[in-house]
């Protein structure tokens, strides 16, 4: 099993989002810039924190190489790892890690991560939101972005446009919908209703 995970879908803008991101991550309490250190920080290939302003880390985001890992931060000791990837057909991925986080400061990552898919002028595609890690944030990969039909073990949630919605209540039945947003509709298993 891996890691909780929160992946979310949505489509690469003529112009990066980013700073209006950020902003509404810090409303929800998750701060890019590091409350102590006072810079942004990515993740190198060996696993370390390389400072980092916000604008030249909103600067490389619009340059769209092909992965960028990145820390968002709830408190100076509590990090979320945002692997921020661009697809060639116009789509962008971004994976926020839960491992080790309290149910609270889940919560709180998902609520920012839902306030920007209603809020954020980019249209959102799907995010997929799995606390308990039950699935593998690629194995979403092909139902999202390729047509395919493949379903993996259903996590806590999923927000998504209308034609993923119905690929998913066919393939599980039982869901229970709501609607998010003026475009989007949250899929969850009936027990959690």
């Amino acid at each position: 099993m891996a890691d909780g995970f929160i992946r979310w879908y949505r489509e690469s803008g003529a112009t990066s989002v980013f700073a209006e991101q950020v902003a509404l991550f810090q409303a929800h309490g998750m701060a890019l810039v590091h409350p102590v250190r006072g810079q942004a920080t990515v993740i190198d290939i060996e696993g370390e924190d390389v400072p980092m302003s916000q604008e030249e880390l909103g600067r490389l985001l619009s340059l769209r190489f092909s992965s960028v890992s990145m820390n968002w931060w709830l408190s100076a000791d509590t990090n979320v790892i945002d692997r921020y990837t661009y697809e060639p057909f116009g789509c962008e991925i971004q994976t926020l890690w839960l491992d080790g986080l309290y149910t609270e400061e889940m919560q709180l990552v998902e609520s920012a991560v839902i306030a920007a898919t209603t809020q954020l002028p980019i249209p959102t595609h799907a995010v997929v939101i799995d606390r308990r890690g039950t699935s593998d944030p690629d194995d979403w990969d092909s139902l999202m972005l390729h047509d395919g039909t493949k379903v993996p073990r259903f996590p806590d949630s999923v927000i998504a446009q209308e034609p993923i919605t119905e690929k998913l209540m066919r393939a599980a039945p039982g869901l229970a919908k709501e609607s998010v947003g003026d475009y989007l509709t949250r899929l969850t298993p009936a027990r959690q209703t």
